[in-house]
Order: C-alpha cells, then structure tokens, then sequence
C-alpha cells in the first residue's frame, strides 16, 4: 500500500482539494485498496473544521468529494506516510523542518513537480475570489495525474 499526505498551511482549500481528487483518481483506477490517502496543513489554523465552502463547491462541480478534516502535520506522519506532497515552498520548508532524518526529506516533495505545466506553486486562493478555486483545481487534477501516474510506473 501507498500512503500519501497532501499538506497546504491551514488544510482547508489546497491539500483536501488534493486529497479529494487522488481518492478520485484512484477509484477511477479501482485501486482503493493499493493507497492511503490523506491531508494535513503545516499551521493549526482550522483543526477540526471541514474544507473551505469554496473548496467544497468546486470540487462538488466536478463531482469528488472531500472527506477530511482539517489537522496540522507532525512528525509521526513520516512514519505513517510514503510520501508527503507540500503545495508550496514554504510549506515545503516547514514540513523539511520536521523531518527527523534524511530518509524522512526523500519523502517530501512540491505538488507541481508532477504538473506536466510546472513547476511552481500552487496558489494559496484562500483570499482570493471564488475563481481562484478553479484556477487551483485545474493545476490540482493536472499534479494528481501525474503523481498517479508517477507511482504506478514506479518512478516515485
């Protein structure tokens, strides 16, 4: 089994939007039974809330659905997960922070390293319009498939 960790700064818009659409991806593939999937966020801002209302629309649109609850990453994550996607540099850097040894760094990477149009950032749309949700969506499902896609050829 595969476990993956999706972490964004407060764990409500980019890493359960993440999340969501790798669990779709995977149903897709009938492999639910071959990964662990979840997110988490680098500060405790919303633990315990649901994902921002304006993740949840997007996401309804394209008919996934977010599952988690909002939680702050720690450092026995490393243990239970094989690889932790950070959306953004300085997520990046404070999930390296926490990394214990080098084998815990070898498991964290950027989200759009898998973007066939990356590499980059994702975008924090939290204060933004609506529309930056859609925006963010696009280069989630676009980094989801080519991290699928990763994974299953064995190159991650």
């Amino acid at each position: 089994m595969t476990s993956i960790l999706f972490v964004c700064l407060g764990n409500i818009c980019r890493s359960p939007l993440a999340e969501g659409i790798f669990i779709d991806l995977v149903e897709q593939a009938g492999a639910q039974d071959q990964y662990h999937i979840d997110s988490a966020g680098t500060g405790a801002y919303h633990i315990g809330k649901s994902a921002d209302p304006r993740s949840i629309a997007v996401a309804k649109k394209h008919n996934i659905h977010l599952p988690s609850t909002a939680r702050q990453i720690n450092i026995g994550d490393f243990a239970t997960f094989d690889i932790i996607i950070a959306m953004d540099s300085d997520n990046l850097r404070n999930i390296r922070y926490l990394s214990a040894t080098p084998a815990d760094e070898k498991k964290v990477y950027l989200m759009r390293q898998f973007d066939p149009q990356g590499p980059g950032n994702v975008p924090d749309p939290y204060l933004g319009a609506a529309d930056g949700f859609d925006t963010v969506y696009t280069m989630l499902r676009r980094s989801c498939q080519g991290l699928f896609d990763a994974i299953e050829a064995g190159t991650v």
